[in-house]
C-alpha cells in the first residue's frame, strides 16, 4: 500500500495498538510508579574523533557536547561490527558477532534469489531489545534506518517488537536523503516524485548543491516523527530507538549549514569519483552533516525539557561504526568525498569503517540519566554493543534476558556497587576480506584477509591497547601464550553461520 505525502505525512497519531500480554510498567528503584523512558540515539558512520567532546576542533556539535556534560562519556566503547547491519543486529540482540545471525551487509532476496529492498532478516527466534521493552510495558518506536529485514519479513521492525516505525527499511535506499519513499510501519509513503539518486559521477562541469535537492528532506521528516512519538507517549513509559542516518554519505546537508563553515576549507569540488554524489564543498558538506545530526539531538533534548521528561529519561548516544574509509579514486578524499584526515576523524586510531582495528570499531558512547549518572563524568571501562541490552534492562527494572553475551555496566554508570568483570569482546566479520578480533583485558588479537581470493590469510596480530591504542606495534611473536589464549577464546565463541561463513586457520597454520 502506498500513501502519499500530502494525505498523511503530518498525522500525529501512532497507529500501532497495544499488544496482548503486555505487563505493567516496572517501578523505579526509588519506588515511584513511573518507569524511566529510554531514548537510544545512534549515528551512522560517525567517527571516534568527530565530536567536540571527543576532541574535534573543526566541527560544531554543541548539543551532543552538552549531553556529555550532563552525563557520562566513555573512552573505550566499541560498536557491534565495523559496518551497518551486523552492528545494529548486535545492538538489538545483545549477541556478539560470533553468535548473532547477521554478520554482514547481505541484501534481502525473494524466493527466486532476486534482490529486493531491504537486508537479510533477523529470524523469528531472535529476541530484540524492542521486544524486551514492549513486553516490559513500554511503548516502542524506531525512527531512522533499520536495515535488518525487508517489510513483511521476519526482520520487519513491527515483527521484531516496535509498535511504530518510520524511516528507511533498506540501507541502500538511505544513500539518498531525498529518496522516493520512506516507510511508516508497513505502508510505503511516497515523499519525492523526483527523487535524487545516492550515486552519480560528474567528471566535468560545475558542481552545485542545487543539483541534488528535491521536495522533502528525509531527515526532517524522521525527526518530526520522532518528536511526535515523544509527545504522544509523554504520559507513559516509552523506548525510542533513533538510528539517524547522518553522517553517512551521500552528502545532502542543508545549504545554510554548509555555508556556515569556512570557504577556504575547500579548494576543489568532489565529483563523485569515490562513489556517491558530487558536492561543491566536500569538507564543509561533511561537517554540515554532523552539525545537522547535532541539531537533531538538540531537538530531542529540547522536547524532553519542554514536556518535563528530562529527569525521567535515560538517553544514550553512540555510532554504529567508525568513520568512512578512503578510496582508490582520490588521494585525499575518501568514499563519498569524506576527508577523514582533515578532521582527524579517528583521533589517532588505526583503521576506518570496515576494519576491526580500533578506528573501525571504537565509537563514542554518552549516557545521560539525571540523578543516577553523575554529570560531566568520564569512564575508561571497556564496553561494547552487546552490553547495552543488559544495561538498559537492569537500569529500568526489566528482567535481563538469559544468554546475552554482554554485561550490565550499570554499576559503572551509577557508581553503585562493583562492576562485573569484563568478559572478552568478540568480532567475527566475513566482509572486507574476512576479519576477526578479540579483546581480552588490554590485549587485542586480530587476524585479517581470511577470505581473499588467491591470497593466504594474514598473520596473527597482537596489540597492547593500554600502551599502544593506535595499534602500531604487533607483539604477537613476543607473546605466543597470549596469541594462543585469544585464539582459544575466539574459537569457543564462534558459532557456524551458513549465510556469513568465515574460516580461521589454526593457530599454527
Amino acid at each position: 500500500m502506498q500513501i502519499h505525502l500530502c494525505t498523511c505525512l503530518f498525522i500525529a497519531t501512532v497507529t500501532a495498538a497495544a499488544l496482548p500480554g503486555r505487563g505493567t510498567p516496572p517501578a523505579q528503584t526509588d519506588g515511584s510508579p513511573r518507569a524511566s523512558n529510554v531514548i537510544f540515539i545512534m549515528a551512522d558512520d560517525l567517527g571516534w574523533g568527530e565530536l567536540g567532546c571527543y576532541g574535534q576542533e573543526k566541527i560544531r556539535t554543541p548539543h551532543i557536547d552538552s549531553l556529555a556534560a550532563g552525563g557520562m562519556r566513555f573512552t573505550q566503547n566499541y560498536s557491534g561490527a565495523p559496518v551497518c547491519a551486523p552492528s545494529r543486529n548486535v545492538l538489538m540482540t545483545g549477541k556478539h558477532l560470533g553468535h548473532t545471525t547477521i554478520r554482514g551487509n547481505l541484501p534481502a532476496k525473494d524466493a527466486d534469489g532476486k534482490r529486493v529492498e531491504g537486508q537479510h532478516p533477523i529470524p523469528d527466534a531472535a529476541l530484540t531489545m524492542a521486544e524486551v521493552f514492549r513486553d516490559g510495558g513500554y511503548k516502542t518506536g524506531a525512527m531512522g534506518k533499520w536495515g535488518l529485514g525487508a517489510v513483511g519479513s521476519s526482520g520487519d521492525p513491527n515483527t521484531q517488537g516496535f509498535d511504530h516505525f518510520f524511516g528507511y527499511n533498506c540501507q541502500r535506499v538511505a544513500h539518498s536523503y531525498f529518496p522516493p519513499h520512506l516507510w511508516r510501519n508497513r505502508n510505503k509513503l511516497v515523499i519525492n516524485h523526483h527523487p535524487i539518486p545516492g550515486h552519480k559521477k560528474m567528471p566535468e562541469g560545475k558542481v552545485t548543491m542545487d543539483q541534488w535537492f528535491d521536495e522533502n528532506y528525509s531527515s526532517k521528516l524522521i525527526l518530526e516523527e520522532a518528536l511526535s512519538f515523544i509527545r504522544k507517549n509523554a504520559e507513559q513509559p516509552f523506548f525510542l530507538y533513533l538510528p539517524f542516518i547522518e553522517p553517512h554519505v551521500a552528502m545532502h546537508p542543508p545549504r545554510e549549514l554548509v555555508e556556515s563553515y569556512p570557504e577556504q576549507w575547500d579548494d576543489r569540488a568532489y565529483r563523485g569519483q569515490c562513489g556517491y554524489l558530487p558536492h561543491p564543498r566536500p569538507r564543509a558538506g561533511y561537517a554540515a552533516m554532523i552539525t545537522d545530526l547535532d541539531r537533531h539531538v538538540g531537538a530531542v533534548l529540547a522536547t524532553l525539557e519542554e514536556l518535563g521528561l528530562t529527569e525521567n529519561t535515560l538517553v544514550v548516544f553512540t555510532s554504529d561504526n567508525g568513520t568512512t574509509h578512503g578510496s582508490s579514486g582520490d588521494p585525499v578524499l575518501g568514499v563519498g568525498g569524506v576527508d577523514a584526515a582533515f578532521f582527524n576523524s579517528t583521533n589517532g586510531l588505526r583503521g576506518f569503517k570496515g576494519s576491526v582495528y580500533e578506528g573501525g570499531l571504537r565509537v563514542p558512547l554518552i549516557v545521560r540519566w539525571p540523578g543516577r549518572v553523575p554529570p560531566n563524568s568520564v569512564s575508561e571501562q571497556p564496553t561494547y554493543f552487546p552490553d547495552q541490552l543488559a544495561t538498559l534492562c537492569e537500569a529500568v527494572g526489566i528482567d535481563v534476558p538469559p544468554g546475552l553475551d554482554g554485561i550490565s555496566i550499570l554499576p559503572t554508570l551509577t557508581g553503585e556497587g562493583e562492576q562485573s568483570a569484563r568478559n572478552p569482546m568478540i568480532w567475527v566479520f566475513p566482509e572486507y576480506g574476512g576479519q576477526v578480533a578479540v579483546r581480552f583485558g588490554d590485549w587485542k588479537l586480530v587476524r585479517r584477509n581470511l577470505k581473499r581470493k588467491n591470497q593466504d590469510p594474514g598473520p596473527w596480530e597482537l596489540y597492547n591497547l593500554a600502551a599502544d591504542p593506535g595499534e602500531t606495534t604487533n607483539v604477537a611473536e613476543k607473546h605466543p601464550d597470549l596469541v594462543e589464549r585469544g585464539d582459544d577464546i575466539l574459537r569457543r565463541q564462534m558459532a557456524s553461520n551458513e549465510f556469513f561463513p568465515v574460516v580461521v586457520p589454526g593457530i599454527h597454520d
